[in-house]
């Protein structure tokens, strides 16, 4: 759900995601031309606040792969493109092992191609002890461009 706030002229995008109703944020927020997503994870978004599961456990490349796709829902929830709109990535890992297949999705979906648009400046870091459940194998947040205001 995107809603607009004129006076800071913000827009914002909130999903079902337990994580987001528990701890209060929003899945994404464009200021101006610069939308921002939170981080992503591959949490069920039909399971409750005080409950959250995660979908695809142990699957990290299904993890990442959901994950994109519900950032570019948000992106194109407040007036982006979509994967072309995205001009950063910061993929979090819990597992070393899975960088690989994590790098793998990641180029399906956003890597260079297309004839050039769709492309991104990327990091990927592994995290010590985990994410907020053991569960989750993988978080992204990135940060895109939309085309007009």
């Amino acid at each position: 759900m995107a809603s607009d706030t004129p006076s800071e002229q913000k827009r914002f995008y909130s999903t079902s995601s337990p994580w987001e109703a528990k701890f209060g944020y929003y899945r994404a927020v464009r200021h101006g031309r610069h939308i921002f997503v939170s981080g992503s994870t591959a949490a069920d978004p039909d399971s409750p606040p005080e409950a959250p599961r995660v979908r695809f456990p142990g699957d990290a490349r299904q993890q990442t792969r959901i994950t994109l796709e519900e950032i570019i829902q948000a992106i194109q929830a407040v007036g982006g493109r979509g994967a072309e709109s995205v001009v950063r990535c910061r993929m979090f890992v819990s597992r070393k092992e899975d960088c690989g297949i994590v790098g793998e999705a990641f180029r399906e979906v956003l890597g260079k191609h297309n004839g050039g648009q769709v492309g991104a400046a990327a990091t990927m870091i592994v995290v010590a002890n985990s994410f907020v459940d053991d569960d989750m194998l993988v978080e992204i947040e990135v940060d895109a461009i939309a085309e007009e205001d």
